[in-house]
């Protein structure tokens, strides 16, 4: 902190100036009362550099202004009490009057060296103050997690300020005071910006003060404008999050749209051809691949249009009591699941709070990742009741998902080995969390005892 903005304009502190006009009082009482019993015209040299010793000391310890006082009483003492005629200030001889002069000039030049050193002195000391609170102005800004607060703080401790308030658009952005401070009440208002400003209430702000504190305005004006460009960004994140989402989904959907309309062209465009005679059996082929590609084309299109509610917020929900042993079975016959395909461990549990179409669909697209990813053993169904709410859980034995991945898997358009666009366009899970959520329940994933995952979907029992 600069502690020495508070120094005097003087090199040296009226407490040291006070120190030399006691040594000076004391000092030359002293020596003349010692010396006037031994004093005579032979040692009137010593009684001189006597007198000389004390005018230095005197202005050693307190400068200018009291080395000057004490050579001139010294002069008139000298002149009193130890040069003839005695006890008159008379000056005889010329002489006299050159060594007065001489013995005045010696303590102001003795006084002068003194001075400048503390000046010196002072100077230094007030240049490594400022290095050392410009240093903690710039380690302010790098440390801190909100530069503009540890700033105006140590604004305030720097300057001894009562209080300082950074303002923006008229409104107290960080404000950091000492209101116990006794002293001055003055306020100065610093413009930062457009927009900003940064008022100081304390002690009146010295010409020395302007070089800090320009440092601190200009720390302050660069962290108020990364503060504008983070707002800026911020606010930018959810177009740019849009912006990723389209990205994402035109280049999955280009893929699974071409496939299923491809196919679906190919064998419309086989079936209207006069020039290749068919089977019976190879239209039936063309057929069912028709009706399958146009399925999946359907299935995608929902995907795509419950995602795109999902994102604007305005999915439909109305919620009821459902039974989850029945829209289990549901689930598997629009699966087109036979028995033997998933295993069901399905026990006594009350209604649950939920949208039956919502939870059908989460549950389906549940099911149907847990058996494309554990081909050779059946899925396992379970339904508990635990405090108060109903856990549906679908277990299977693939390969499982690692848990620094968890997350990711619920976003939009991720596949786990996200490598290609064969395995579709990574909405189900996606949607089975929105639809849950959006029922006021929860979807989270386990492991498999023995391997594999399990996702435990949660609602609220009705009533």
């Amino acid at each position: 902190m600069i502690t020495s903005r508070l120094i005097p304009a003087a090199a040296l502190s009226a407490r040291r100036r006070a120190l030399g006009f006691l040594a000076a009082a004391v000092g030359l009482a002293g020596l003349t009362w010692l010396l006037m019993p031994v004093a005579n015209g032979a040692t009137i040299a010593t009684v001189v550099l006597a007198f000389q010793l004390v005018v230095v000391v005197v202005a050693l310890v307190g400068g200018i202004w009291p080395a000057l006082v004490s050579a001139i009483a010294a002069g008139l003492l000298l002149d009193f009490f130890f040069v003839a005629p005695l006890y008159e200030i008379t000056i005889a001889d010329p002489l006299h009057l050159v060594d007065l002069v001489i013995f005045v000039s010696v303590a102001i030049l003795v006084s002068i060296v003194v001075d400048l050193s503390a000046r010196r002195s002072r100077t230094a000391a007030l240049a490594a103050a400022e290095s050392r609170t410009l240093a903690a102005v710039a380690g302010g800004v790098l440390r801190s997690g909100d530069p503009l607060e540890a700033l105006v703080a140590q604004l305030r401790e720097s300057f001894f300020m009562r209080s300082v308030v950074l303002r923006v658009d008229g409104e107290a952005l960080h404000r950091a005071s000492a209101d116990e401070l006794d002293g001055p009440d003055e306020q100065t208002t610093f413009p930062l910006g457009s927009s900003a400003q940064l008022v100081l209430r304390g002690r009146s702000l010295l010409p020395a003060d302007r070089q800090v504190l320009d440092a601190f305005l200009s720390q302050l004006e660069v962290a108020l404008q990364r503060r504008e460009l983070l707002s800026e960004a911020e606010r930018m994140r959810p177009v740019a999050e849009a912006d990723r989402l389209r990205t994402a989904l035109l280049a999955a959907v280009g893929h699974d749209l071409r496939r299923p309309l491809a196919a679906a062209t190919a064998a419309v465009t086989s079936l209207r051809s006069v020039d290749v005679a068919l089977s019976e059996s190879d239209q039936r082929e063309l057929l069912e691949t028709a009706e399958v590609s146009l399925d999946a084309l359907a299935e995608l299109v929902t995907k795509l249009l419950d995602a795109s509610r999902l994102q604007a917020g305005v999915l439909g929900v109305s919620l009821e009591a459902v039974a989850l042993d029945e829209l289990v079975l549901e689930a598997l016959d629009e699966l087109a699941l036979a028995p033997g395909r998933v295993h069901l461990e399905l026990t006594d549990t009350p209604p649950v709070l939920a949208d039956a179409a919502l939870l059908q669909r989460a549950l389906v697209n549940v099911l149907d990742n847990a058996v494309r990813f554990s081909p050779s053993t059946p899925p396992t169904i379970t339904t508990i009741e635990a405090d108060g709410a109903v856990q549906l859980r679908v277990a299977d034995t693939g390969p499982g998902i690692p848990l620094d991945r968890r997350d990711g898997v619920f976003a939009a358009f991720q596949r786990l080995g996200d490598t290609d666009n064969t395995t579709g366009i990574g909405l189900g899970l996606s949607l089975s969390k929105g639809f849950v959520e959006a029922m006021g329940g929860t979807i989270d994933m386990e492991d498999t005892p023995g391997g594999g995952l399990t996702v435990v979907i949660e609602l609220g029992v009705s009533g």
